[in-house]
């Protein structure tokens, strides 16, 4: 089969692997009909690929028609068509219980102290084989995947494999009062469906970005926006905006790709360069993150207020505020969405209508063969390039 597979920083090549098989009794195989391309490939395209290995199959936002299934599945069959959610759990140990299957017990990623095994996602995650290929093997094949009906089409769905549980996510740890204001950091995809998720619930949202597609595409949905570039202070302006207290709630969805600490940038790609055996405990335990965009949202929010953390972050050791924090008395929220915990309570919002526009959320629809290009333009933010979905 064809598959989008890691080959050296900034280099995915689509090429031909084995095709996936049944190898635990409870997998099933799907017949991927769509797949995303997420911010989160894009740390796998530089800053991760020390724990990378040649040859990686890539992706993480997968759906398709089940094509076989293993002799213990019982509640899945043949035809029926699923979108696979990012982190692979397997919904009966104790965290699933909890609803923290980003914390999956049985696939909890031990040797690297980390957390559930994700799609597609580094030896840090369990080098799980991902979703940007023509097939997929999918685990707990009667826990994992979610069934979704047929008629509306693959835009309306595909999203629950990450973008839409993330901002779902990242909205309920905001825990915004009934009157409250919302800031989004970032209108990527998951600040964009973030803010779209507030608004639908009758919140007030201003979004901050520094390019002015993404601006408009927020600002056509209702949003009030902040060009990061055309002011001086951005706290002072959110405080302007909400009656000089701040927003009730921050959602900082940029994680370390945001600008603002050229030396941790260039620290990244140095570390980037080494050998993996030295690489791996640097990356692992140094602070090499770009702080901006945390730091902006912890002086914009309001005494009292939340933050809640969706973009990721990877160093061990990074600096921050304390003092403000704590003299602020800000509640921190953060984590990899629990996508399964979620996803019951967001269907209705994609089989009643479409209130959250995820049918034309997509600014590219591109062949699997495009996907080279399409992650250097990602990369770079050209051609109003802010979703894109691959059809295999």
């Amino acid at each position: 089969m064809k598959a989008v597979t890691w080959q050296g920083t900034k280099d995915m090549q689509v090429v031909e692997v084995p095709d996936p098989t049944i190898v635990d009794p409870t997998d099933a195989i799907i017949k991927v009909t769509s797949t995303g391309l997420c911010g989160s490939d894009l740390h796998l395209y530089e800053p991760l690929s020390p724990f990378m290995t040649k040859g990686d199959v890539v992706g993480h936002e997968p759906m398709g028609v089940v094509q076989e299934v293993g002799p213990e599945v019982k509640d899945l069959k043949v035809g029926d068509r699923v979108v696979v959610p990012f982190n692979v759990s397997c919904g009966t140990c104790w965290t699933c219980s909890q609803g923290l299957h980003s914390q999956c017990e049985t696939t909890q990623n031990r040797e690297h102290g980390t957390g559930a095994s994700l799609l597609g996602y580094s030896k840090l995650y369990g080098q799980v084989p991902g979703g940007q290929a023509e097939y997929l093997r999918v685990q707990f094949a009667d826990t994992l995947p979610i069934k979704v009906p047929e008629g509306p089409s693959d835009d309306r769905f595909v999203y629950l494999s990450d973008v839409l549980p993330t901002a779902y996510q990242a909205v309920r740890y905001a825990e915004l009062p009934p009157d409250g204001v919302l800031l989004v950091m970032g209108a990527g995809p998951i600040g964009d469906m973030a803010a779209r998720i507030a608004m639908h619930e009758g919140h007030r949202v201003i979004v901050v970005d520094r390019v002015p597609e993404r601006l408009e595409r927020v600002r056509a949905r209702g949003a009030e926006t902040i060009d990061l570039d055309a002011v001086d202070d951005l706290a002072e302006e959110v405080r302007s905006r909400t009656g000089g207290r701040g927003a009730d709630s921050v959602i900082d969805a940029v994680g370390m790709e945001a600008h603002g600490n050229p030396a941790a940038e260039k620290a990244i790609k140095a570390v980037g360069l080494l050998p993996d055996a030295i690489a791996e405990p640097l990356m692992l335990n140094a602070g090499f993150d770009r702080l901006a965009a945390l730091h902006a949202s912890i002086d914009c929010v309001r005494r009292g207020g939340t933050v809640s953390l969706s973009g990721v972050y990877g160093g061990a050791t990074d600096p921050m505020p304390m003092f403000q924090m704590f003299d602020k008395q800000i509640q921190l929220r953060m984590g990899q969405a629990n996508v399964r915990r979620w996803s019951d309570d967001i269907l209705p919002l994609l089989t009643d209508g479409d209130p959250l526009g995820t049918e034309d959320f997509a600014t590219h629809h591109l062949p699997l063969d495009a996907a080279p290009e399409a992650y250097a333009k990602f990369r770079a933010k050209e051609d109003g390039m802010v979703k894109v979905v691959f059809r295999p």
